[in-house]
């Protein structure tokens, strides 16, 4: 009976140290990019950035924002502006809607999600110079995929496009860095599941 006992508990010990903890089973890396490490261990990064961004903060009425602006079609021009207003409240957002409508009319899509967590809409102007100009007004307390709070977006969507173009051509005359990576043919499962 006890020579039983010893056989049970040795096989159960056996097989309690074959199976990893749950400790060895937290996901760090996917895609080769792995948690913790540093940005500058992945080369080909700098060469898939076809903006650059700014961080501005503090700035009248708003809390924070991004700047986004070309580096090769028109290097240093800012191309796109994302601010978020000091006052994140459903309500401030209405009267913010409201005016954005006196001023500019009724918008020509709606962004926001179909459950109303994130409300979104959007306008599109050209300017006397021809140039799309695109204004996003964002509401979202919920979603945390999405920038809380209130939020304005304007861009001209037509330089974004030259700024990726012109990037994607003289990234793709270098060797070096390859523009885009071809699909493997064989699916390599380590890199597509979070390991």
């Amino acid at each position: 009976m006890i020579l039983r006992y010893i056989t049970s508990l040795l096989f159960t010990i056996l097989l309690l140290a074959a199976v990893p903890s749950a400790a060895e089973r937290v996901p760090h890396e996917i895609g080769g990019f792995r948690l913790g490490s540093s940005i500058d261990d992945y080369d080909y990064i700098s060469y898939r950035n076809f903006l650059k961004q700014v961080v501005v903060d503090h700035i009248g009425g708003f809390r924070k924002g991004i700047i986004e602006y070309g580096v090769c079609a028109n290097p240093g021009q800012i191309v796109k502006i994302k601010l978020k207003y000091l006052d994140s409240s459903e309500k401030f957002y209405r009267k913010l809607f409201k005016e954005y409508k006196r001023r500019f009319g009724e918008p020509d899509e709606f962004t926001g999600d179909t459950f109303g967590i994130v409300k979104s809409w959007k306008w599109r102007f050209r300017d006397k110079n021809g140039n799309r100009i695109s204004l996003s007004l964002q509401h979202n307390l919920k979603n945390p995929d999405e920038a809380t709070g209130n939020m304005v977006k304007l861009s001209l969507p037509d330089r974004i496009e030259a700024e990726r173009k012109c990037f994607n051509k003289t990234c793709a005359s270098r060797r070096d860095a390859p523009c885009a990576t071809r699909a493997p043919s064989d699916v390599d499962w380590d890199a597509l599941i979070p390991r």
